[in-house]
């Protein structure tokens, strides 16, 4: 979620407006219940750019009440605590029940958002009915990744949750190895996800189906239930923008590492910041997940995984469209919105106004070179900008990318000829490249060296990266070194699901 701030006064704490429309649902939703309380905790970071969303003061990070409340050591009077139900395919197997097994919705509060509120989460907050074998608990290593994460994500335009806070405790959790515990505070229009029908369909309960996707029309796509099949038009919606959310996600070299059903929001945002990655040496076939060891949700399968989860999506869906065809239909958009989008993306990347008749065949290429020589995904196109139409004696630092300098060099005199058939000049065209190619991401070993430190109680690197990546687009002479090559010991990192 990457709204605009809530144009409201700052408040305190006890003056949020909190909301419940969740908790209106049939108690057989979700189940209420209270954190649990985290020992002895201490503020790791906090956003007054997600504050702002809120009408939240961020004076009050600085304050215990702050702390306590986001640790879910203290409830806020106007706040009702649950956890909800659903289900989902994990790793294209249908897993059965899942649910909240870790997080603790606290409700609503007033927003400038889709459906003019936005849910308060907290991540890590203790065992619910739903955590399985879990434990409830967050560690400290995902929490900042994930705060990190959705704060860099809605710099870059990108539809996603967004992070409050995280609160850290010395509390011991096992994983791979013992970590200390963390609660993250996530805020979202709403984390209803494909999973929640899917966990009604299977269980053949097409009343609690009818009511969850008349919930999530009323209160986020009102203008469908004129439609004549509202459900029909609904899935035909959240395809169209899980399509394009996708299609943003390959444009800046993005993974999500786990695309289960249940983590698929039900309005198009990226949730659940989990093994995530960002496309370093070019792979399509990079699998940024560890524990994903069938590459299922490698680089370049995410676009068809997408589609598949809104089949996952249809099919659940069907007891309320009526009709295997319609279900299809609106599906079948898909295809065209995701290849609308990306292709309107790549011109931009590149500097292209218009579209020709033989830009794929330039993007082929382009992917091809890359893939070849493995290519800084982000590095490349920020310096794309840079090339000047005249002058390949400029190319360098472009150039010395690759390994291949006659390759690069054929289809970079390519490219000049398709720059030459737009009346555009080479600073008119940098500018709108370099507002669309950033310079900054959230690079592994990036995110590494800020939770070293922070496991050593320092979270100054924490604050300094997220104060980069919130100007992702921006030249900044004094983080420089926040653009580089990654060293050579970042390649040895390794995400997975252990969180």
């Amino acid at each position: 979620m990457n709204a605009p701030g809530f144009a409201a006064a700052p408040r305190r704490l006890e003056q949020l407006p909190f909301s419940h429309s969740f908790a209106a649902l049939p108690p057989a939703f979700y189940t209420r219940l209270q954190p649990k309380p985290l020992p002895a905790p201490y503020l790791v970071c906090a956003s007054p750019a997600a504050a702002a969303l809120i009408g939240l003061d961020p004076a009050e990070f600085a304050t215990e009440e702050f702390v306590a409340t986001f640790a879910g050591n203290r409830i806020l009077s106007a706040s009702q605590p649950l956890a909800a139900v659903y289900s989902g395919h994990q790793f294209g197997v249908w897993a059965g029940q899942l649910g909240d097994g870790r997080a603790i919705l606290l409700g609503e509060v007033a927003a400038d958002a889709p459906g003019g509120a936005l849910e308060v989460q907290l991540k890590g907050a203790g065992l619910t009915p739903y955590s399985r074998m879990g434990d409830g608990r967050a560690v400290l290593r995902s929490s900042i990744r994930e705060y990190l994460c959705s704060e860099a994500m809605a710099a870059l335009g990108i539809p996603t949750s967004r992070a409050l806070c995280v609160v850290g405790s010395d509390e011991l959790i096992m994983r791979e190895t013992p970590e200390t515990s963390a609660v993250a505070t996530r805020l979202a229009p709403s984390f209803i996800r494909f999973g929640s029908f899917e966990h009604w369909y299977y269980q053949g309960k097409t009343a609690e189906l009818k009511i969850l996707a008349d919930h999530v029309i009323d209160r986020f796509y009102p203008e469908l239930r004129a439609d004549a099949n509202p459900y029909q038009a609904l899935l035909a919606a959240v395809t169209r923008s899980t399509a394009h959310l996708v299609a943003q996600w390959q444009a800046v070299g993005f993974m999500h590492g786990v695309l289960n059903t249940d983590n698929m929001s039900i309005l198009g945002i990226t949730i659940d910041y989990g093994p995530f990655g960002f496309m370093e040496a070019f792979d399509a076939g990079h699998i940024c997940n560890h524990s994903d060891s069938q590459g299922r949700y490698a680089y370049a399968s995410q676009p068809n995984i997408g589609h598949w989860n809104c089949y996952a999506l249809g099919q659940a869906l069907l007891p309320l469209i009526g009709e295997v065809d319609d279900v299809h239909a609106a599906l079948a958009g898909y295809a065209t919105a995701y290849q609308e989008k990306i292709d309107e993306l790549l011109h931009a990347k590149l500097g292209l106004q218009a579209s020709m008749e033989d830009d794929v065949g330039l993007f082929e290429a382009m992917f091809k070179l890359m893939q070849d020589n493995h290519v800084d995904f982000t590095l490349f196109f920020r310096r794309l900008g840079e090339l000047q139409r005249e002058n390949p004696g400029a190319d360098a630092p472009l150039r010395d990318l690759f390994i291949d300098r006659a390759g690069f060099d054929a289809w970079a005199g390519q490219y000049r000829l398709r720059l030459g058939r737009e009346n555009r000049s080479d600073a008119a065209r940098r500018a709108a490249m370099h507002a669309v190619n950033p310079k900054y991401i959230l690079r592994n070993y990036l995110a590494q060296i800020a939770i070293d430190k922070a496991q050593d109680k320092d979270f100054s690197e924490i604050a300094r990266l997220q104060k980069v990546l919130e100007r992702p687009f921006d030249d900044q002479p004094e983080f420089e070194t926040y653009a580089a090559l990654p060293p050579d010991w970042a390649s040895q990192l390794e995400v997975s699901c252990s969180s």
